[in-house]
Order: structure tokens, then sequence, then C-alpha cells
């Protein structure tokens, strides 16, 4: 056949438009070592799934597998990723009530504690997904979730901004490779175009954080008359939950999809097949990220388009996170209160968050949905900074959170599907991550000088969201670019060129003629 060998490619080869669907791959274990018995495709009835090609039996096996990591291994990562977002953002609940003067702390010292934080988090992030990889992301992410749930118990007993600032440092570099490492999980749990809508979910919860921690702030900082300040409880109780959850899942979460302890044995054989057969996963997996994967990182046009994107369009998303409480309070909702109205503008982002990941997944296409969704965001941001009520700018903020998480995810799909090798994905993102260095400028262009109308930082993140949107733009239009490049090189290849194309180590991963970019 043209094409027996598996692509080691995130898409599909150029060129076979018009071909029958590639024979069936059988792996005799899960292991993407083992040997590959190809069957005639005449033999069987095809059904394409999720950019797939299967049987009517493994179409419902791959149910089976689908519905039991989405029960019981995505819904704990939720879990972990709400407590992330919760510890990394409830200095901005605190600060509603008494926070600042009964801890010591100067008026601008959550400002500078939130870029102290990205000061730290961003750079470590590459190094932590990397050594999380080598260690086990079941192992490590479980290990640095405990470390930063004492550490977020600690902001319950500081004195002084160089308390604060110390352990803020410390939970940035803990919470470095968390995200990362959960979104490379994830792509090892799923093929491509299950993932769109996975990632969103996980995702989500960062949305679902933050109407949590309104409502946890809302009850809790109403605590008087006790022993401790309420913002203390604030921080005891959600640094308790974290330390408990870590706990949990370190027993919880199978180390990869084929030893996953809830499947069976049939299960577990087809969720490592069908990794193969979507070139989820190559051989290069096994051998574990070396200085070659690095050098391709590097050198990856994608990524040099994909940092500065997400770093100007998610000051808007970064400055949310924390200082949205303080944000509402000086639209006139007083002390506590103002975490309770913090809700709907974070349950409006959720909505939109999920609806774009499922329509991404339906038209197996990102680009233009995160274009799309910047743009949202580029025009609530337009409404802030001329509407004068409070309840049109109110307004305004449930418009932009329309937009402000969708980004995220998208992007992060889109580099899984056009990056081929599990070792690369982890660099990948991890170096994507840079673009929270938005969180740094979002820190410092928040500060209490600017209240209450912030209308200074609002106008300055508008035009770096607006520059953002070009580098997407750029990004997609890359992708379209070397497309129509390849497809006009191998236009005239025979079957038995394209195959040497694929199998060659000539290009590698999606630099190979035959790969086709997901946009």
């Amino acid at each position: 056949m043209a094409n027996d060998s598996i692509q080691a490619a995130g898409s599909p080869t150029l060129g076979s438009a018009d071909e029958k669907p590639p024979a069936v791959q059988h792996v005799v274990s899960a292991d993407v070592e083992a040997a590959v018995k190809p069957v005639n495709a005449e033999d069987a009835a095809f059904i394409p799934v999720g950019g797939l090609t299967m049987t009517e039996e493994e179409r419902k096996l791959d149910r089976r597998v689908n519905r039991k990591f989405d029960f019981l291994v995505l819904p704990l990562l939720v879990v972990l990723f709400v407590f992330d977002g919760m510890d990394k953002n409830n200095v901005g609940n605190a600060a509603t009530v008494n926070f600042l003067a009964t801890a010591h702390l100067s008026k601008n010292a959550v400002n500078n504690a939130a870029s102290l934080l990205f000061v730290t988090f961003v750079p470590l992030q590459p190094v932590s997904a990397a050594f999380g990889k080598w260690v086990g992301v079941t192992r490590w992410m479980p290990f640095v979730m405990f470390v930063w749930g004492i550490l977020t118990i600690c902001n319950a007993f500081i004195k002084s901004d160089g308390q604060f600032y110390a352990i803020r440092i410390l939970l940035g570099a803990c919470e470095a490779g968390f995200f990362p490492l959960s979104v490379f999980y994830i792509s090892t749990l799923y093929p491509r175009f299950w993932l769109g809508r996975r990632l969103a979910i996980f995702y989500g919860s960062n949305t679902f954080a933050g109407c949590f921690s309104g409502l946890i702030a809302y009850a809790i900082l109403q605590w008087e008359n006790k022993p401790l300040y309420s913002w203390q409880y604030l921080f005891i109780v959600e640094g308790s939950c974290t330390a408990f959850i870590a706990v949990f899942a370190f027993f919880w979460m199978p180390s990869d999809a084929g030893s996953a302890w809830f499947l069976t044995a049939e299960e577990k054989e087809w969720a490592g097949v069908r990794m193969v057969r979507d070139s989820a996963h190559d051989r290069q997996a096994a051998r574990g990220i070396t200085m070659q994967d690095l050098v391709e990182v590097l050198r990856d046009w994608k990524i040099w388009l994909i940092i500065p994107g997400n770093m100007f369009a998610s000051v808007i998303y970064q400055a949310f996170n924390v200082f949205l409480p303080l944000i509402v309070q000086n639209l006139g909702y007083t002390s506590y209160r103002a975490n309770l109205f913090t809700v709907p503008i974070y349950f409006i982002g959720s909505i939109g968050l999920i609806g774009a990941a499922f329509s991404s997944d339906h038209f197996k296409e990102r680009t233009i949905h995160l274009l799309c969704a910047l743009a949202i965001v580029i025009f609530g941001s337009i409404l802030v900074v001329t509407l004068k009520s409070n309840v049109g700018r109110y307004v305004a903020l449930c418009i932009m959170n329309i937009g402000t998480y969708t980004q995220t995810p998208l992007v992060n799909a889109s580099l899984m599907n056009n990056t081929p090798s599990p070792n690369k994905r982890v660099l990948v993102v991890g170096f994507s991550g840079l673009g929270n260095l938005g969180g740094v400028i979002a820190g410092q262009l928040f500060r209490s000088q600017f209240q209450p109308t912030y209308h200074i930082p609002f106008y300055v993140a508008l035009a770096m969201s607006v520059l953002g949107w070009l580098f997407y733009f750029s990004y997609r239009m890359g992708m379209i670019y070397y497309n129509k490049k390849r497809a006009a090189i191998i236009a005239n290849w025979t079957p038995e060129e394209i195959e040497e194309e694929n199998t060659n180590s000539v290009r590698l991963g999606d630099k190979k003629y035959t790969f086709v970019y997901t946009l």
C-alpha cells in the first residue's frame, strides 16, 4: 500500500484524500514498540471517528475507553486545576477585606506579589515540565501540589512584605510545571480530535476556580469574632484542601493510557493502539527528552509567534485571575460582597469556553475560533473603557470573559495537534507558557493608584490584546503557507516516495513534507 507505516505526524498525510482508508494497525500490546500487524482494509467496515478510521467494534470500544477516562481521570484533573487557580489567586479575594492592614503589607503588595509569582513561574515552566516528565507525571504533579498546599497555609501567618513575597516566589516555583504537564498528560490519553473539548473542560476549571473562589471567599471572609482574621481562615481552608486532594491524586492517577487500573485488558490494549494509529505516540517517546528535542523546539517558527501572542493576549486573563474582585469592588460592591459578584462573570466565561471548545472539535478547526475569542475580548475591553455607568462596565466585563478563558486551551490544542513527538510536545507547551509573562505586566498595570476605574490599565491591556490577535493571525497564515508549499512539493510524488518521507529521519515531525498543519 502507499502508506502502511505509522505516520509520524499529528495530521493526515498530504495527497491521501482520494485513497482508501489506511490499513488497520493492530498492536500486540499497548507498548508503542510492539509489533504492528496490518489487516486488509476491505475486510472490515470503516467508520471515520474523531479523525480516526475504526470498525464498528472498535468504535464501541473507543467510546467505553473515553467514557472511563472522562469520568475517572478528567474530573480529578479538573479538581486539581481548580485548587491551582484558587491558591494562586486567592490573595485578590483576601485583599477585599482587611488583609493588607492586619498582615502589615504595603498598599501595592498584592500587585508586587503577583508579578513575583510569574517572574518565578514563567522561566521554570519548561524546566519543571521536562523534569516532571522524567520523574513521571503522575508522581511529580501530586508532590508539588502537596507542597504548594502547605505554602498556601503559610500565607495565613505572614507579617511583612518580605514574608509574603518569599511565599509567592516558592508557590510560583511549585506551580510552574503543573499546567504544561497536565496538558501533556491529557494528550497521552485521548486522540487529537477528542482533545480540544477535554482541554477546554480541564482549562474551564480555571474559570470554575474563579466561581468557587468567589463563593468560598464570600462565605469565609464573613467569619468574625474568631481567634484568627477571616482572611487567615481562607488560606488555611484552601491550602488544606489542596494538600488532601494531592495525596488522593497520587494513588488514583494512572501513569499512562495503556496501564490504567480501571480498564479491562481489552480496553488497555485499545487505549495504546488508538494512540499509535492516531500518531499521537511515536517511538521517540521511549528514549526521553534529548538535546535534539530542545533544538527542534528552539528552531520551531510556531513557538516564536505563540510566545508573544500568549504574552500580549494573556494580560487581561492574568489581571482577571488576581484583580477581578478588586475591579468589581470599585464598581460599588463593598468588602466581601465583591467576591460574590465575580461569580456570574466567571460563570459566563465558563460557558463561552465550553461552547468554543466543542465547536472547535466538531469543525476540527482551532485558529479561527481562537481569533474570534480574542476579538470578543477586544470588543469587551472597548466597552469597559468607553462606558461610564457601573452597570454598563459590569456587563462589559461579562462580555470580555466570554473570550478571555477560551484562548489558552485552543492554543494548546493547536500545539498538540501540530507537534507529533511527545518529547517535543512537553517542551513546546512549557515554552509556550513563557507567554505567562503577561501576568508580570498585569501585576504592575492594575496598581492601586489607578483605582477606581482602572482606565489606563484597561487601555494598555486593550492595545496588547490587539497585538496578541496579530501574532495569532500570523501563526494561522504561516501554517496555511506551509501546507500549500508542501502540497506543491509532493504533488507528483509516487507512493513509494511518500512512504520514504514518512519513515526517514531527514526531516522530523512537523518538518516533513507530508505533514499537514491542523488549522
